[in-house]
């Protein structure tokens, strides 16, 4: 059986036991959707590979600790956002300014999948969002985009959920407000 056949169970098995075939298949399979989580909080493609990256090596490494292997992907995604997270928060303690508030940029739209990539106002919303405040962007990125709830929310960002709420709230406000503009 090829490899790109083999359901993820079996793959996860063959990883455990370090198949390097098995983990290319594996992150062939998961690679763009991860690298579109982690280019989507982080906001700069070099370092969401990155990030991207040491989420494979960190989940192949402690692959072991999965309890139930059909909910890999999920594990997987967690492991990035958690990631994204974290260098989003040591970019903010260190005062980084992104590149891009400083020097124009062309943007290409890999934040977004290709399907959706055909709607302008999809492209139009993608866009306002990134000139919304960070924890704005990134509240809402989380919610609407990746699907978290509230507390999953809560727990990433380090907030209460009283404040979740607002947050979201208020950055649905502004995103409304900011669209409308632009309309």
């Amino acid at each position: 059986m090829k490899s790109t056949n083999q359901d993820i169970e079996q793959l996860l098995l063959l990883c455990k036991s370090s198949n390097q075939h098995a983990q290319l298949e594996i992150y062939n399979r998961y690679n763009k959707a991860m690298y579109n989580t982690a280019l989507r909080i982080i906001k700069d493609s070099f370092k969401a590979e990155d990030i991207m990256q040491e989420s494979f090596l960190t989940a192949f490494t402690k692959l072991n600790t999965l309890e139930d292997t059909k909910l890999f992907g999920a594990w997987l995604k967690r492991i990035v956002v958690n990631n994204s997270i974290a260098h989003y928060n040591k970019a903010a303690k260190q005062n980084e300014v992104p590149l891009e508030t400083v020097v124009y940029k062309v943007e290409d739209d890999n934040g977004i999948e290709e399907r959706s990539q055909n709607t302008d106002k999809v492209k139009q919303i993608m866009s306002v969002m990134k000139t919304l405040k960070p924890n704005y962007s990134m509240g809402l990125t989380l919610h609407l985009i990746e699907g978290y709830d509230y507390e999953e929310i809560c727990d990433i960002m380090d907030i209460s959920y009283a404040n979740c709420r607002t947050l979201i709230s208020r950055a649905k406000e502004s995103l409304r407000k900011k669209l409308m503009q632009s309309a």
